[in-house]
Formats: C-alpha cells, sequence, structure tokens
C-alpha cells in the first residue's frame, strides 16, 4: 500500500459571555482541525507551485506547441523530476484532468501516476516460451506505454491475454502476471475499482496452497489496496469493507510465525481501513480494532528492526487515538497520541523527511490543543502553538498553498485557544489574522469544506473578541461568518459539523442578544442550539451534546431574568444539571467548573425571587465547588469571574440576613476579582465587577449611619459607566443607571435638599429608555420599584402630592410584574413599600 497523506477534522471549544452582573459561560465549538491521515510510505515534492499543476492539467490535451514558453519549461521540470519522457509527462497530466481529483492532491497523484509508469516499463517485456504473435503484442504494447498511450496499451495487453489464456494449463502464471500489469495500468489511470478487479482476476488463477501461493497472496494484497485506495479517496465505503475482508483474510494468508515483517505490513494495512471506517461511522468499535491492528504490527515493525516502518505505523496510532480522544471525554486517549506522534518525530526528522516531519508536527500540535481544551493550564496550547509554527517552517505557501492553509487554521484555533484564558485581545487578534491567511487559499470554489472550517474558525475568533471589546461590529461579523459557513455545511453532507456550526452561531446570537433590549437574537439563539442538538445526540457525542445543553441553559436563564416568571429559570437549573451528567468534574474539569458556574448564576436568579434562602445557599456551594478548578493561577480570567458570581450571590444572601458577614464577604470576593478583571485586560468584565462592587457597598452602606460607603458605590458605578455606554452595552449600561440611582436614593433621604434624590429620579428614567415593560418586564419593575423609593423620599421631603402619586403608580406597576413572575420575595417587599406610601399619604392627608 502507497502511503497517503489526507486529513480528517474535529472540534470542540468553550467561550465565555458574561450577562449583566453575572458570569454566563457559553461553550462555542472549535473549528475543523486538520491532520495528516493514516500512512504506508513516503511523498515527493515535485518542485512546481500548486497553481502551476493545476494549470498543466487543464491544457494537457492542447498541442506542445500552443503552450506557453513556462509550460513547456515546467513540462521540462518535471520530466526530470518524475524521470519520465514528455509523452509520459502529458499522458499523466491529461489522466489527472479526465479524473475527478481535488486540487490538493493534484501533485501527489501526479508522483503516483510516475511511479506507475516506471513499473510499467517492463511491464509487457516478452518472457520465455513467449510465441512470435504474443511477443510482437507486448513489444507494440510496451511502445504505447513508452508513448504515454495507456489506452492503447491495455488494449493491446487485453489481446495478449486472450491469446495466453487459450494455453492456461501452460501459461497460468503468464496470463496471472498479464491481468496484474491491467491492475497496474488502472492504478496509474486512477481507476482503482477497475484495478482491484484485474488482481483478484490474477489471483483467482491460482489455486489455494499452490506451488504460486506467494503470487497469489501478492495479487490479493494489491487487490486489497485497491479497494482500500477506492474507499478512502472516493468515499465508497463498500470498497472500504471489501477491503476489510481482504485483509482480515490476509491475515491469516501470512501468518507471523512464517512471514512476520509481511504479517506486520498486513496488520498496518488492516489498521488503516479499519480507522477510515471508524472515522466515519459513529461508535468506537472500528477504532478499538484499529488500535489493535496498528500494536500488532508494531510487534514485529520494532524501531530496531525496521524503524521508518515503525514510525509510519506509530503515525497511524496515533490518528486512531486521536480520533477515540475526540468522542471520549477523559484526556488518556489524547496524551497516548501525542505520545506516538513523538515517537514519530524520533524516525521522522526534519533534515531526513522534511514534508513527513511537518506533517507530523501538524498532528502533534492538534492532539496538544485538544489536550489543552480539556485541562486547566496553558502548557499543552503554547506546545501546540509551537508545533503549528514548527510545521510552517517546511509547509511554505509557494510550494504547498493547502497544507500551508491547513495549518494557518489549526494555528488559529491555538491562539484562540490561549486567547481565552489569557487577558487582553493580542492572541485573539493573531487567531483572526490566521484565519484570514488560510482562507487566502482555502476558497470555497477550491475546497469548499475547509473553506467552511476556516470560516467556523474565524467566527469563534471574532466572537470571543467582540465580547471582550464591547459593540457588536465583531459579532456581527462572526454571526455572518457562520450563516457563510453553513451555505457548504449542509445538515445532510456534514451532519455533525453542521450541527457544531449551529452551536456557534447561536452563541453570537446569544452575546448579541444579551446586550441588546429585545429578545429576538436571544430567540434565534435557542434555535440554533436546539437544531444542533438534533444532531448532537447523547449517545452520539457525549459532551458535544453537553455544551449544547449548557449553551441553552444560559439562553433560559437570560430570558427568565428579563421576562418574568420562574419557567424558563427552572428550566435552565434542569438543563444544567443535565450537562453536568456528562460535563463531569473528572472527564473535563474546566467544562465543570463552567457549567457549574452557569448553574450557581440561574439558582440565585431563582433564589433572589424567593422567599427563603435555599436557592442562594445552594448558589453559593455551587461557585465555591467551580473555585476548586477555577483557580487564579490557571485561568485567571475565569476565577475572576467565579469570584464576582459568588460575590454577587453573597450580597443577596446577605440583604435577607440581618448582620454584614456576608455582605463584607461579597465585597472581598469582587474586590479579589478586580485583581484580575482589569481595566486594561478586559473592559466590559471590569465593568460589570466594578457595578457589582457597587451593589455589594451599597448595601452595606444602607445599613449604616454614615455615608462613606454609599458614597463608594456610587463612585464604582460611575467608574462602570465609563466602559459601559448606551450604545455599546445598553443592557448593561440600564443596570447600572439603576443601580446608581438606588445609591442616590438612600444617600439622598440622608442628605439634606432634594438634589441626591432628582439625580436618582433622572438615572433611573434613563435606565427606563431600555429596560422597557414590553421588552424587559421584571428588570423593568426592578426599576420601577427604586423609581418609586425615590418619589416618595422626595414626598416625603416636600409633601408634593405628585410625588406620592408617582411613587404609588410606579411600585402598583412593580407589584404588577412581581406578581405575574410569582416572585414572592420581590412581592413582600414592593407590598411594604406599598403601605407605607399609603400610610404616609394617610397621615398627610
Amino acid at each position: 500500500m502507497k502511503r497517503h497523506l489526507c486529513f480528517i477534522a474535529a472540534l470542540g471549544m468553550c467561550f465565555f459571555a458574561s450577562i449583566a452582573a453575572a458570569c454566563a459561560q457559553v461553550k462555542a465549538d472549535t473549528g475543523s482541525i486538520a491532520i495528516g491521515g493514516s500512512v504506508t510510505g513516503s511523498t515527493v515534492i515535485i518542485g512546481i507551485p500548486q497553481e502551476k499543476v493545476d494549470e498543466l492539467v487543464r491544457d494537457a490535451k492542447r498541442p506542445l506547441e500552443d503552450l506557453t514558453t513556462q509550460q513547456r519549461d515546467n513540462i521540462a521540470l518535471l520530466k526530470e523530476k518524475l524521470d519520465l519522457n514528455e509523452r509520459q509527462v502529458r499522458a499523466a497530466l491529461g489522466i489527472l484532468g479526465e479524473n475527478d481529483i481535488p486540487p490538493e492532491r493534484l501533485a501527489a497523484k501526479l508522483v503516483e501516476i510516475a511511479e506507475r509508469f516506471k513499473d510499467l516499463r517492463t511491464t509487457a517485456s516478452a518472457q520465455p516460451g513467449d510465441d512470435p504473435k504474443i511477443a510482437a503484442l507486448k513489444t507494440d504494447a510496451q511502445k504505447a506505454i513508452e508513448a504515454g498511450q495507456l489506452a492503447e496499451a491495455d488494449a493491446l495487453l487485453a489481446n495478449v491475454e486472450m491469446e495466453e489464456r487459450h494455453g492456461l494449463d501452460r501459461l497460468t502464471v503468464n496470463a496471472a502476471e498479464t491481468s496484474a500489469r491491467r491492475g497496474d495500468l488502472a492504478l496509474t489511470r486512477l481507476r482503482y475499482r477497475e484495478a482491484a478487479k484485474h488482481f483478484a482476476n490474477a489471483a483467482a488463477l491460482f489455486r489455494p496452497n499452490s506451488a504460486h501461493e506467494d503470487k497469489r497472496i501478492s495479487y490479493l494484497q494489491k487487490e486489497a489496496s485497491a479497494l482500500y485506495q477506492q474507499g478512502d479517496e472516493l468515499g465508497d465505503n463498500g470498497a472500504l469493507l471489501s477491503a476489510l475482508e481482504r485483509y482480515n483474510r490476509l491475515v491469516h494468508l501470512t501468518p507471523r510465525e512464517r512471514v512476520p515483517l509481511q504479517w506486520a505490513s498486513t496488520q498496518n494495512d488492516l489498521g488503516n481501513v479499519l480507522l477510515a471506517l471508524g472515522q466515519r461511522e459513529g461508535g468506537t468499535t472500528r477504532l478499538e480494532a484499529a488500535i489493535t491492528a496498528y500494536l500488532e504490527a508494531l510487534k514485529e515493525w520494532t524501531r530496531e528492526r525496521a524503524p521508518l516502518d515503525w514510525a509510519t505505523t506509530q503515525n497511524n496510532l496515533g490518528l486512531a487515538f486521536w480520533a477515540l480522544g475526540e468522542r471520549e471525554s477523559g484526556p488518556g486517549r489524547l496524551e497516548t497520541a501525542v505520545t506516538a506522534f513523538r515517537n514519530v518525530l524520533k524516525e521522522w526528522t526534519r533534515d531526513r523527511m522534511p514534508n513527513d516531519w511537518a506533517v507530523t508536527q501538524n498532528n502533534l500540535g492538534g492532539a496538544l490543543m485538544r489536550l489543552g481544551e480539556r485541562e486547566s493550564g496553558t502548557v499543552q496550547l503554547e506546545q501546540a502553538i509551537a508545533a503549528f509554527r514548527d510545521a510552517l517552517k517546511e509547509n511554505s505557501r509557494e510550494l504547498m498553498p493547502l497544507d500551508w492553509a491547513m495549518i494557518q487554521n489549526n494555528l488559529c484555533i491555538a491562539l484562540r485557544s490561549l486567547g481565552e484564558r489569557e487577558g487582553g485581545t493580542v492572541r485573539l487578534e493573531e487567531a483572526v489574522a490566521a484565519c484570514r491567511e488560510a482562507l487566502k487559499e482555502w476558497t470555497r470554489e477550491r475546497v469548499p469544506l475547509q473553506w467552511a472550517a476556516a470560516l467556523t474558525n474565524l467566527g469563534n475568533a471574532l466572537m470571543r473578541l467582540g465580547e471582550r471589546e464591547g459593540g457588536a461590529a465583531r459579532l456581527e461579523e462572526a454571526t455572518a461568518a457562520f450563516r457563510e459557513a453553513l451555505k457548504e455545511r449542509i445538515r445532510e453532507r456534514v451532519p455533525l459539523d453542521w450541527a457544531k456550526t449551529q452551536n456557534n452561531l447561536g452563541a453570537a446570537l446569544q452575546i448579541l442578544g444579551a446586550r441588546e433590549t429585545r429578545t429576538t437574537r436571544l430567540e434565534e439563539a435557542i434555535t440554533a442550539y436546539r437544531s444542533a442538538a438534533e444532531e448532537r445526540t447523547r449517545e452520539r457525542v457525549p459532551l458535544d451534546w453537553a455544551r449544547t445543553q449548557n449553551n441553552l441553559g444560559v439562553v433560559l436563564e437570560i430570558l427568565g431574568e428579563r421576562e418574568g416568571g420562574i419557567a424558563r429559570l427552572e428550566e435552565a437549573v434542569a438543563v444544567f444539571r443535565e450537562a453536568l451528567t456528562e460535563n463531569t468534574r473528572e472527564r473535563v474539569p474546566l467544562d465543570w467548573a463552567k457549567t457549574q458556574i452557569n448553574l450557581g448564576n440561574a439558582l440565585r436568579t431563582l433564589g433572589e425571587r424567593e422567599a427563603g434562602t435555599e436557592r442562594l445557599e445552594e448558589a453559593v456551594g455551587v461557585f465555591r465547588e467551580a473555585l476548586t478548578e477555577n483557580t487564579r493561577e490557571r485561568v485567571p480570567l475565569d476565577w475572576a469571574k467565579t469570584q464576582t458570581s459568588l460575590g454577587n450571590t453573597l450580597r443577596a444572601l446577605g440583604e435577607r440576613d440581618s448582620g454584614t458577614a456576608p455582605l463584607k464577604d461579597a465585597v472581598a470576593a469582587i474586590r479579589d476579582a478586580l485583581k484580575e478583571n482589569t481595566r486594561e485586560r478586559a473592559p466590559l468584565d471590569w465593568a460589570r465587577t466594578q457595578t457589582s462592587l457597587g451593589n455589594a457597598l451599597r448595601t452595606i452602606g444602607a445599613r449604616e449611619s454614615g455615608t462613606a460607603r454609599l458614597e463608594e458605590a456610587i463612585a464604582a458605578y460611575r467608574r462602570a459607566l465609563e466602559e459601559q455606554p448606551r450604545d455599546r452595552a445598553p443592557l448593561d449600561w440600564a443596570f447600572t443607571e439603576t443601580s446608581l440611582g438606588a445609591a442616590l436614593v438612600i444617600l439622598g433621604e440622608r442628605e439634606k435638599g432634594t438634589a441626591r434624590l432628582e439625580e436618582a429620579v433622572a438615572a433611573l428614567h434613563e435606565a427606563l429608555k431600555e429596560r422597557t415593560r414590553e421588552d424587559t418586564p421584571f428588570l423593568w419593575a426592578q426599576t420601577q420599584e427604586k423609581l418609586a423609593l425615590a418619589h416618595f423620599a422626595l414626598f416625603d421631603k416636600g409633601s408634593e402630592p405628585t410625588h406620592r402619586d408617582d411613587a404609588l403608580n410606579a411600585v402598583g406597576g412593580a407589584l404588577e410584574e412581581y406578581g405575574k413572575a410569582k416572585a414572592v420575595f420581590y412581592v413582600e417587599r414592593a407590598a411594604r413599600l406599598r403601605e407605607k406610601i399609603l400610610a404616609a399619604r394617610d397621615r398627610k392627608v
């Protein structure tokens, strides 16, 4: 079996979307990581850029004199590099034109055809015992081969075959050789199924266990190899199943005790067929069987005995463990893949086999990156980036444009993964640049599925940038990229890739929707997630299913927070708990922590509406559990978000506790968060954390006699608003304006005059421009309740009836929405306020 370098694709990654003061963690999947395929021989660099090969193939049928000087020079170069004559070079180019060969494989196929031509140089030579007629036909066939006239040569050999079969008893061996030569001709013309038939015919001429058993086995091996190429390269699963049956038989025909190295070669080839099938099918049975076959091969293909064959099988073993690790939750299989690829590099050195070295560096980078995504810290991701950069040193754009684009695509994914864990946007900008580079060669016309993969990765990087920067431009661009990718990632064609892009589209729509007043984008996000879930089932891809469940839960929590009622929130909690049955701490500790945080946020939102503290206390426990994985050393920004969420929950608990201990703990947790959530590093998260700090300080200040805490809270709100302009983050802006108004009300009640109270009313009215009753009824009610407090304080100071009436109207509207939401805690608090206003009215009437 010749060695074929192909590529497989895989996805899975995480994003975070902070919602108001909460920390919702949205997981978007990575675009395709392309890695080198199963291998059984070597590759050759032909020295001509890809586009020039494309041009020669297109013009293969034109007369030589009509070609440009450059084209003729390139043909001359190919004669030298491929060791063919001019007519054979042009015939080889014509064969490429007759077959539907992807652009990225033209050069490799040209080398393959050239090697076949060399094999054919003696294929039609006369043999002892040939009669003059057969000898003449073979001479004519040899001339046709030299002239590149393969169809004519095949016709002549067909005549030879017919003549030889007349004396089959005497000429069985020659007839078999002739059938095999026809198979070789078919291979040269890339007609794999036809070749397999000829090799099968050759083998069938010999009885099992005859004197020619070795020849029979060699023809059966060629038949199996041709069937593998038909299945692997042309997507023919039926051919792969036939190849599987042949190799299983060949394992018994080439026993280890008699021919150990041949047995090892057959085991390796058997593994390649199983790997190709396993990558296309669900489950892990075929992949497990491939691993078994490769391990068997390595019992004879040892490094000491056959170093290059050992490296070949180590590469294939790495691919099988990679594919298996993608489908399993733990890191064990991926770690084994990394070990295998590192073993390969001990023999496939850069100076000895530069192209194979580069392919292996790419494969190593992919496996390291997948490990890095599942583990804490950044060491694996940094090693992956180094491996991809090493691969680019040999795979240049000029000589290997599609491979170069593949590695740029993979580099984009690794840079984004690392950027997610670091502050700032430098790595994310680098990721965007790498994806844009990949798209220069991975065009839709040339390689449509790779183009869609690179667009998906570009969308992911833009989405993460947009989340950190604020505004909608990057997020809109990300959404457009995902929608473009779906034009090629069609469900019927690539169902799991379609589902992954749907998931990522949902994530972008969710982040956009979280910043907008209306819920249209959020509803679209739910539709995208539910579509993804139709293919990403728990049985088929458990970790991908858990990611989509997590993301769906975040949208439900956001909608539940805005709409009032608890149905969405209860559903969100249930969805998060379901996700955690697959996102376990042992399997994927960081994904487990992210889902824990989302569960805690939903529990807090529910708990804030209930009279008791059970939900809030559970949320505190959930956040503290998450912090055991989200440590400051491993993932500083995630640690900061978890600290903020913990602080917000402790503040909510403190509001129901007569003491101040939970409130002081809240302030401490949020101040800790600000040590990593700096303004320079993550301005929007910093602003949200400032608002959370202000809320905790305000709650403490309301219980103290002085005003220092309140002044400090107001300062925190004003700092937050510097990074939360209404046009960039309208709902965050409205939340902070509401919180600022609440603090000003408390301060205004303690000071002389009404300036602070009037400022509070103005801030709350500003907030209501985004917190509308139509779009965000529960948030509107919260602002209305605070507005009632402000008007009541003004009435208390000046006895102006208008303020009393405004206070009653505001608290009445809040009570209506709280009642619809069945938010007992809020209903009781607003009802007490309404009673106070009515009592004051009666006193002053």
